[in-house]
């Protein structure tokens, strides 16, 4: 059985985590594969937008622990390269030049609730739930920190890690961590809608728009920020997809892209 689908829906490209017995449960496998993926992707011009779902009743449960116990027994240096895997495999997904789409259903938990993170949208089903129990467990959330702390925000970050507890689709909406929050009945009809929006865009915008984003995100507002901000709309302005997106824009037509 593949762990990992690829589906190719038009400008769109659907990676399906496919353990669906072990809910999705992170293995070094499915991460490689994901990574593989990400690669091959990355080239194909006619896919604009990723997203991320998860087969059976689950998104994605976290780490496999039976794979982490036994990591437990490795070397220092051998689990400090499993785990190196998933920090790669989540900072790949943040600087991706092409958007991604966490698809929610069901459980995201642990390091499933750092793959959302990761990604540049969310959108859930109502009766999806995310939580960060590695505290729980005597673990610590250490490669997703990053990204569970900029999509949720410090402050919530910090209850949520600390406590364990659980988190609603709903409440997770209402604070921001998630972007849609939907009847599952209508998560793909929404999912379809909002890649269809990404793909749209010009593709060099979208991966400048992403690179500008996480530049910015934390930067102080400086004299220097504005004059590297400025730089780069007069670089964007003077290339061929800025000059053909305003021409298409003033002949009332789709751009060539």
């Amino acid at each position: 059985m593949e762990v990992l689908q690829v589906e190719r829906r038009g400008p769109a490209a659907w990676l399906w985590l496919n353990r669906p017995e072990l809910r999705n449960a992170l293995n070094g496998e499915l991460q490689d594969l994901l990574l593989t993926a990400l690669k091959e992707l990355e080239s194909e011009k006619d896919i604009r937008v990723l997203i991320l779902a998860g087969r059976g009743q689950a998104f994605c449960a976290g780490g496999d622990l039976s794979r982490m116990e036994k990591a437990a027994k490795f070397s220092k240096a051998k689990s400090k390269a499993e785990a190196g895997r998933f920090a790669r495999l989540l900072y790949r997904m943040h600087g991706f030049p092409k958007p991604l789409i966490a698809r929610v259903h069901g459980p995201a938990f642990a390091g499933g609730m750092g793959l959302v993170a990761a990604c540049d949208l969310v959108v859930a089903a109502e009766e999806a739930e995310f939580c960060l129990p590695e505290v729980k467990i005597g673990l610590v959330p250490a490669m997703i920190s990053p990204y569970i702390v900029r999509a949720l925000g410090e402050q919530q970050a910090r209850r949520y890690v600390l406590t364990g507890e659980r988190l609603s689709a709903r409440e997770a909406h209402r604070i921001g961590f998630v972007h849609e929050c939907v009847p599952a009945a209508e998560l793909d009809a929404r999912v379809e809608k909002i890649a269809s929006q990404l793909a749209q865009a010009g593709p060099q915008a979208l991966a400048r728009s992403k690179k500008l984003l996480a530049k910015v995100g934390k930067a102080a507002i400086t004299l220097k920020l504005a004059a590297e901000t400025a730089a780069v709309l007069a670089e964007v302005r003077a290339g061929e997809e800025a000059r053909e997106g305003i021409r298409s824009f003033l002949e009332k037509r789709k751009p060539n892209w």
